[in-house]
């Protein structure tokens, strides 16, 4: 047989069939490692995972496998989902079904791999079990699509995260990848294209849903001697990492996505805009861009189609509002990063002023999928007005967190108590929050509202880029807020009046409102009323003022707090009370004499030195003095300090 690669080319990209020969077949299932004739080692490799050890796990295994002599193939693969389980393990032992075990740092690799050989194996970490017809059940262990966490996805964009090598150009093609970009730029015009992604009725994943295949129609249809084709890789809302893992697990589906994409409007160059401190995502990306160029994926005419195309990488310079369409083309261009006036648009006017098609990667992730399986195939998940699925980063205080999958028409509800597994540690739910610093919260008595962008536009909440943060009782909704109105204020490129005066505005009465006055006069109080009454004010201006999307939704974080929790609002302003106890300037501290044994312990740590007293007799605090930090209450081994 001829060379991996070139085999690859002539049998499967350049075959123009749907059908391969069964001897081809045979080759790809020995690329995809579905029936291995030696044990198989799949170790997630994403940032979760190296967060938590899973390079040293990999040294472990590498360590055991010399020392046992194990005649084993180990294997990097992207991010499963579930980060409370990382680092995740798989074995695939010759004719059995896989099996996963989680959170397995070095020290469990030796016992671990000892049992599954000998076929004793610990339960402690076992996570589940998959595989298909013609291999050995092992009995008693649930398959991993029965576990809550996983059984109520519809996992169409993730298929591939966590099932293959992301750096293996060669498996990618093995499991069906990139025939349908060749097939494509091969048979199909640039009209047709657009036709199909307009008929699945694909919708951009940013938060906007504006119809994909419609965005693309515009650029086609602008008369201009260049096209662009930028994929929006930043995603900076705090609590949102899904580009991030399917940067990190599935690349060359991206590439795939952004080559047909940038067919469809006849652009021959595509730029990924990427985060800023997005290293091991960004590595990964560019090694799948440079073995595509190496297998003629993307170059000068193209598997001798007459289609040229390169992709770069361009790293934003790190701040948020480069988001922002308009804002990321100034970035690109060399200029400061801020918003410009719409209309033109960038499908009329975008990048050194030619059409400019912006998709973010959730969005390009789908098209592969559409133009493999048709539009139907894809109007048939999710709703009528929004098919297909959406990707969710859950975050917060759920038992579950990490990335998961639904079909539009999921309700909220379904994602928090049987994806998520409610909340942690037996607490009270509180709130979700969608769509990042610039979101809304979700209580519980909207909890049964689908995902679908025109029902959750109703309630006016925004579906955002995927953040799904879940707040518990012990979170203070007035801090949070002044932490989002504190990150949009410092975000803000100061453009516009509204945005740069309106947030630093709202922030200042924010942070009134969370600690005492420093003059208890009766007239201080009804001043911060009148300022929390000036929010509403300034928010009404700036959503109607503002120059971009940053400065217009900054207020929907406080309006809806404010509409959901207005009692919480009112305890700090008028009680001076902080129900979480979060807000350190509405915390009073005080000493048990009965309890204080005098140990001088809470003096000692006191950073302001508000604690006094004479050894083994009962100290005291300074009211005026403490800053409420709790430095006290948390070292104090007689449980002597009071907190209200």
């Amino acid at each position: 047989m001829k060379d991996l690669k070139t085999f690859l080319i002539e049998k499967v990209l350049l075959l123009g069939s749907d059908t391969l020969h069964p001897e081809t077949e045979k080759v790809l299932q020995q690329v995809r490692r579905e029936k291995p004739d030696k044990p198989v080692i799949y170790l997630s490799s994403g940032t979760s995972s190296v967060i938590a050890g899973s390079e040293k796990t990999y040294s472990a295994i590498e360590a055991y496998m010399i020392e046992n002599s194990l005649n084993s193939s180990l294997v990097r693969v992207g991010c499963t989902g579930p980060a409370n389980f990382e680092p995740l393990l798989c074995i695939h032992l010759p004719g059995k079904n896989k099996l996963f075990f989680r959170n397995i740092t070095e020290e469990k690799v030796e016992p671990l791999l000892n049992g599954v050989i000998h076929n004793d194996i610990n339960e402690d970490d076992l996570a589940g079990q998959t595989g298909s017809r013609g291999f050995e059940y092992w009995p008693g262990i649930p398959f991993m699509e029965e576990l809550p966490f996983f059984a109520r996805q519809k996992r169409v964009i993730l298929a591939n995260c966590g099932c293959y090598d992301p750096e293996s150009i060669e498996e990618y093609i093995a499991r069906g990848g990139y025939r349908t970009y060749v097939k494509a730029i091969r048979n199909y015009t640039f009209e047709e294209v657009c036709d199909i992604i307009e008929r699945s009725g694909l919708r951009g994943r940013s938060g906007g849903g504006y119809l994909t295949g419609l965005k693309w129609k515009h650029a086609l249809n602008t008369s201009s001697s260049a096209r662009y084709l930028i994929c929006n890789a930043k995603e900076s809302d705090p609590g949102a990492f899904t580009d991030r893992t399917i940067l990190e697990s599935d690349p060359h589906r991206l590439i795939e996505g952004i080559a047909i994409a940038s067919y469809a409007i006849g652009s021959s160059s595509a730029i990924v805009f990427i985060r800023s401190g997005s290293d091991h995502a960004r590595k990964k990306l560019q090694h799948a861009i440079d073995t595509a160029r190496d297998f003629g994926i993307i170059g000068n005419n193209i598997f001798s189609s007459g289609y040229n195309l390169d992709i770069v990488i361009r790293k934003e310079p790190g701040a948020f509002v480069c988001g922002e369409e308009t804002a990321l083309i100034n970035t690109l261009e060399g200029k400061r990063g801020m918003p410009q006036l719409k209309p033109p648009y960038p499908t009329a006017s975008g990048l050194f002023g030619k059409p400019t098609v912006i998709n973010n990667v959730e969005t390009l992730m789908n098209v592969p999928l559409i133009m493999q399986n048709g539009p139907e195939w894809f109007r048939s998940l999710g709703t009528e007005t929004s098919p297909g699925t959406k990707v969710f980063a859950i975050a917060g205080k759920g038992r579950m967190s990490g990335v998961v999958e639904v079909e539009m028409g999921t309700t909220i509800r379904t994602i928090l108590d049987e994806i998520a597994d409610g909340i942690r540690e037996g607490k009270e739910f509180k709130a979700i929050q969608l769509g990042g610093a610039s979101g809304s919260f979700i209580t519980n008595e909207n909890l049964d509202i689908p995902i679908d962008y025109e029902l959750l536009r109703e309630k006016g909440i925004g579906m955002g880029a995927g953040g799904f943060v879940i707040i518990d009782e012990n979170t203070c909704m007035v801090d949070l807020i002044r932490y989002y109105m504190e990150f949009i204020r410092n975000e803000s490129c100061g453009k516009c009046i509204p945005c740069r005066e309106g947030t630093g505005r709202m922030l200042e009465i924010l942070e009134s409102v969370i600690r005492k006055p420093l003059n208890e006069e009766s007239g201080t109080t009804l001043e911060r009323f009148k300022g929390v009454m000036q929010l509403e004010t300034i928010s009404s201006v700036m959503k109607d003022t503002s120059l971009c999307g940053l400065g217009q939704t900054a207020p929907n974080p406080f309006i809806s707090a404010l509409s959901n929790f207005r009692d919480e609002f009112e305890e700090h302003i008028f009680d001076r009370k902080c129900r979480a106890n979060i807000c350190r300037g509405l915390r009073s501290f005080s000493i048990d004499v009965e309890k204080c044994t005098g140990c001088t312990a809470c003096a000692a740590k006191c950073p302001v030195n508000a604690i006094y007293g004479t050894r083994l007799q009962p100290f005291f605090i300074v009211e005026d003095k403490c800053i409420g930090c709790g430095i006290c209450f948390d070292i104090c081994k007689f449980s002597a300090i009071n907190v209200k």
